[in-house]
């Protein structure tokens, strides 16, 4: 009996112009499938996304301004390999959102997580805590001394 072809052609009874319809729906179904993001509904992955996440991040937060440490508060930013916040940010109580700050937080924790163990990556594993916030000039920054870093505004 003799091999069956790998590739099956239209039927013969088809006119040519249906052939080549049939063939460029079936590329055009074949490049849908391999372009769908691989992270999230929709929201992509690597250093593009983390950094329009950051960006919404820092937006939302604003200037942060404040007229008390009472409105001050923090935010992890980020994931080391190891865990652990990479850094903070101060923000205001007044300007920002907590749960939309929250969320995208968590969301680029998520995103830095997945990358960094596609890709192996390792950190100092060097754990830095909540410095605090505080309201100075009118805007709120992280406590001084906290872990030696600068201020992450």
């Amino acid at each position: 009996m003799p091999a069956r072809p790998l590739i099956h052609r239209a039927p013969a009874a088809w006119p040519g112009g249906h052939r080549r319809l049939a063939w460029l729906a079936g590329l055009l179904l074949l490049g849908a499938c391999q372009a769908q993001p691989s992270g999230g509904a929709g929201a992509g992955s690597g250093p593009a996304a983390e950094a329009a996440l950051l960006a919404r991040i820092r937006a939302e937060v604003g200037e942060a301004r404040c007229s008390s440490h009472a409105q001050c508060r923090t935010l992890a930013i980020g994931e080391k390999a190891c865990g652990g916040p990479a850094s903070w940010l101060a923000w205001s109580s007044t300007q920002g959102r907590a749960d939309r700050l929250q969320a995208w937080s968590a969301e680029l924790a998520t995103l830095q997580r997945e990358r960094q163990a596609r890709s192996g990556m390792a950190s100092n594993c060097q754990y830095i805590p909540d410095p605090g916030a505080v309201c100075q000039a009118q805007r709120c920054v992280l406590r001084a001394g906290g872990d030696g870093r600068p201020a992450a505004n």
